[in-house]
């Protein structure tokens, strides 16, 4: 199908792939475990055997968002490469040797009356994802759906057509060979916007749950317009809190990585919050780290009076996802500043706090309302793999049924299996 279809066909199309999809959901909520992770198997080893065509495709995304003059970080979560698509296919196998999910009993318990009561683990049934440009969402999106015994419509950015379209082909090529539904992970054909307002409405019913990744503009949107649930985060405005209490050479090293290992990822640090009590013996070294491994720093005016140089920091960098090598960079009063400032400035994602004393830290823990909280880490860690999950759709930073990455048990409900030997209610 060409890349564009008429405003009078995009509903047309969608509302196929909803009924679809639907119908493949059916046959995947009973699916063996066995032929769900042969079909995850086989696509990873698709995506192997097909690593020059998906390069292929990719150089072509990649010159053309060059073209359009798109920036660095998203050129960055754009590329693939012969390292990143093994990563993809491992993740895959990944997912393939996690336990099922669906079937799980959560809990058990009996009545007095005699009644046996068990709330068990089942599919959410077809999920909608919206995403932008990191092509390897095709990727983990359908293996973790498919696992979970869900179907799911996929619906990429314009920029990463052509990888996406040669990374589904791989799934594809799984799920056939598996012997499972082809329509149990479909990939909307086209670049039209109206493709994602039609999701929205929730194709008729097919779709259960809609999960958006991407940019503020495109989750902001979803949250705004879907009528059906939505597990989502705006943004990742993450911070790190470096204590007085804090190793001085740990927290040079994991501030570093926070921001700099991956400037365009959710997980990046956005900004640097260090103790006052600290200024005299972490500040100085701190911002060095930043400045000797290419990051720019924004920082408020009792940073510029130890270090002056910077550019200041406005109230608007303080509420900015950057997404690039710059950092804004604070002096808060102890611990009880820096959950402050988290407290007004937080997009509820990922925050760090770096520090010996256990007093601190169990503060952090305790009053600190984000999805993810990490001691002693770099919050690059936000991220479905590396909690063992295989790979993940996104972080959700909303508080009903999922939050923090979402995988395959975040991709299930449950319902309740009541067994009786003849009770009647009185």
């Amino acid at each position: 199908m060409s890349d564009t279809v008429t405003a009078a066909d995009i509903d047309s199309l969608m509302l196929g792939i909803g009924r679809r999809a639907r119908a493949a959901a059916r046959p995947l909520a009973f699916a063996d475990t066995a032929a769900k992770d042969k079909a995850l198997r086989l696509m990873a080893d698709a995506i192997d055997a097909s690593r020059e065509e998906i390069l292929a495709a990719n150089a072509r995304d990649l010159e053309r968002a060059r073209e359009n003059g798109l920036s660095g970080a998203f050129l960055d979560r754009l590329t693939l490469n012969d390292a990143r698509i093994a990563g993809i296919s491992q993740g895959i196998r990944e997912i393939a040797a996690l336990a099922d999910p669906v079937g799980e009993t959560i809990a058990a318990w009996e009545r007095p009356n005699g009644l046996k009561i068990e709330r068990v683990r089942t599919p959410l049934g077809v999920i909608g994802v919206i995403y932008e440009s990191r092509p390897n969402v095709t990727a983990d999106a359908g293996a973790l759906c498919l696992k979970a015994g869900n179907a799911v419509i996929l619906r990429g950015g314009s920029d990463s057509l052509h990888s996406s379209r040669a990374i589904h082909a791989c799934l594809v090529e799984g799920l056939k060979a598996a012997g499972l539904p082809q329509d149990a992970i479909q990939l909307v054909p086209v670049s039209d916007r109206a493709a994602v307002g039609a999701m929205l409405t929730g194709l008729d019913g097919a779709i259960d749950v809609i999960v958006p990744r991407g940019g503020k503009s495109l989750v902001g949107r979803v949250q705004a317009e879907a009528r059906v649930p939505v597990f989502a985060h705006l943004e990742g405005l993450c911070h790190v809190y470096v204590d007085a209490s804090a190793d001085l050479d740990m927290a040079k090293k994991i501030v570093v990585n926070a921001k700099m290992r991956r400037t365009g990822v959710c997980g990046s640090a956005e900004t640097l919050l260090v103790d006052s009590a600290a200024i005299g013996t972490h500040l100085i070294p701190l911002l060095e780290a930043l400045t000797q491994a290419g990051c720019e720093i924004r920082a408020s005016a009792a940073v510029l009076k130890v270090h002056p140089g910077f550019r200041p920091a406005t109230e608007e960098d303080w509420r900015t996802e950057y997404l690039d090598a710059i950092i804004s960079v604070a002096i808060v009063d102890g611990i009880s500043g820096a959950i402050d400032h988290i407290a007004r400035y937080s997009s509820h994602h990922t925050e760090a706090v770096i520090a010996e004393d256990p007093a601190v830290v169990e503060r952090f823990f305790n009053e600190v309302d984000s999805a993810i909280l990490l001691h002693n880490a770099s919050t690059q860690f936000a991220d479905g793999g590396e909690f063992g999950m295989g790979a993940e759709i996104g972080i959700a930073t909303g508080k009903m049924h999922a939050r923090g990455p979402v995988g395959v048990e975040q991709l299930t409900s449950f319902n309740y299996r009541v067994h009786g030997t003849g009770q009647i209610r009185p």
